[in-house]
């Protein structure tokens, strides 16, 4: 697909392509469904909603079915005889299961979101009236256990702004391409580590979404509302230094609008910005998986720890629940309880009133 200029929405027509492919292969009711929920989703969401959908069709006239029904074939009534039962064999199933030649398996996460897919299907037609069992409801989530948070630390974020800079413990492969990547390289890291930006949001920047009068730049948040968050005096360093190269490229074609550009001289794909990130972190961090939701949570740390305020965090990161903001820094509170440890004292210091 040719890039638009407009990143996100050249992202949900490619979606919206996908959407309509698979359709073709999802019993009708699906597209009632995908058409009933499109103003509060967005196009991903429906995305994956199809590929769950998929795998939950499949399993039905594999093991409910016994075969003597195709995913086709399948209609509102055949729906209804999902049992609580089912949904819970569903469940057990998903931890090694067999789709079109390939042995795939479902982590709890994934389990919880295929269950949650089923779930707004199956609410979707009960609400409409259109059934009138709903068992989905009745099988609890499976339970989530928390993820350890991996994050950079300070002198691992210095290192790996000084391995994008100037090449160092980079293999003599490596340091080929580096001489003509270092500079949009250490632009993007310093993106990510001094604004929290998601990769998406970096993705989809153009030349005209940063403005250096007021060291701001214009994002599209998840669900296509636009923020403006401000950056460092750091971070406009890389990105001026960028664009001063981009300025004295004349390989870059004039009317390319995006920001970041390949070497191929398009805009850089997530693919692209994830092999990078991964590249310098191998480097910087070998025993830590570093990706840019990392460096991301790496930010948010950092501002929480300068400033005490979630709610800021919150804003900064857009997040539209607080909850989330804090569930994920809930780590960086064993810092606090560390700092309040010797507050309380047991025993009066000498000279101390009674």
């Amino acid at each position: 697909m040719k890039d638009s200029g407009n990143f996100h929405q050249d992202r949900n027509f490619h979606n919206l392509d996908k959407i309509n492919a698979l359709l073709a292969e999802l019993p009708y009711c699906c597209e009632d469904f995908l058409r009933g929920v499109e103003t509060r989703t967005s196009t991903l969401t429906r995305l994956n909603y199809c590929y769950d959908l998929r795998i939950f069709f499949d399993f039905l006239c594999k093991k409910k079915f016994r075969g003597t029904k195709d995913v086709l074939s399948l209609t509102l009534e055949d729906l209804e005889q999902v049992t609580e039962t089912d949904l819970e064999i569903f469940l057990a199933y998903l931890t090694h299961y067999e789709f079109r030649g390939h042995s795939l398996s479902c982590d709890e996460r994934a389990k919880a979101r295929k269950l949650s897919t089923v779930r707004s299907f199956y609410k979707y037609f009960f609400n409409k009236g259109l059934i009138e069992v709903n068992n989905t409801a009745k099988v609890p989530t499976p339970k989530l256990h928390e993820k350890e948070i991996i994050r950079l630390e300070g002198d691992e974020v210095e290192k790996l702004l000084d391995t994008a800079e100037f090449g160092s413990g980079m293999s003599r492969h490596m340091e080929g391409y580096h001489e003509r990547t270092s500079v949009r390289d250490t632009a993007i890291l310093t993106l990510f580590l001094g604004t929290g930006i998601r990769i998406s949001e970096l993705v989809g920047l153009n030349n005209d979404s940063i403005d250096f009068k007021t060291n701001s730049f214009v994002v599209t948040r998840k669900g296509g509302n636009q923020a403006i968050l401000y950056f460092s005096e750091e971070v406009g360093d890389a990105l001026a230094a960028y664009l001063a190269q981009k300025e004295n490229d004349k390989k870059v074609p004039p009317n390319e609008k995006a920001l970041f550009l390949s070497l191929q001289y398009r805009r850089i794909s997530v693919r692209a910005v994830e092999n990078l990130v991964k590249k310098y972190a191998r480097i910087v961090s070998p025993l830590k998986k570093i990706t840019p939701h990392k460096l991301r949570s790496t930010y948010g740390t950092a501002l929480y720890r300068e400033t005490g305020d979630i709610f800021i965090v919150a804003d900064v990161l857009g997040h539209k629940d607080v909850n989330t903001t804090r569930k994920h820094y809930a780590a960086i509170t064993e810092d606090r309880r560390r700092s309040v440890a010797g507050k309380v004292k047991l025993h009066k210091d000498d000279g101390e009133d009674g």
